[in-house]
C-alpha cells in the first residue's frame, strides 16, 4: 500500500509513503470534517490512498497573489 500526496492545484506529486498498513487515526484523517475528507482523500482499487494537499510552489503563488484562490488549477 502506498500513500501518495499530490498538489490539488497543479497536480504535482509531492511525495509518497510505502506502508504495509495504515489507518485513518494513524494518518490523522479522522481529524478532517466529512466534507474535507471527501474532497482530499481518495482510495484506489489497489489499496493505495491519494491525498490532495498543496505544494510549496502553489502555496508561494497563493501567498503572493491572493486573487488566485478563485482558480481550481494553477500553472507555474
Amino acid at each position: 500500500m502506498a500513500i501518495r500526496y499530490i498538489c490539488r492545484h497543479c497536480g504535482t506529486r509531492i511525495g509518497s509513503i510505502d506502508m504495509l498498513s495504515a489507518d485513518s487515526v494513524m494518518m490523522g484523517l479522522n481529524l478532517l470534517s466529512g466534507e474535507d475528507r471527501a474532497s482530499m482523500v481518495s482510495y484506489e482499487q489497489n489499496g493505495d490512498i491519494q491525498i490532495k494537499s498543496i505544494c510549496e510552489d502553489c502555496q508561494e503563488s497563493l501567498e503572493k497573489n491572493p486573487n488566485l484562490h478563485q482558480y481550481d488549477y494553477l500553472i507555474h
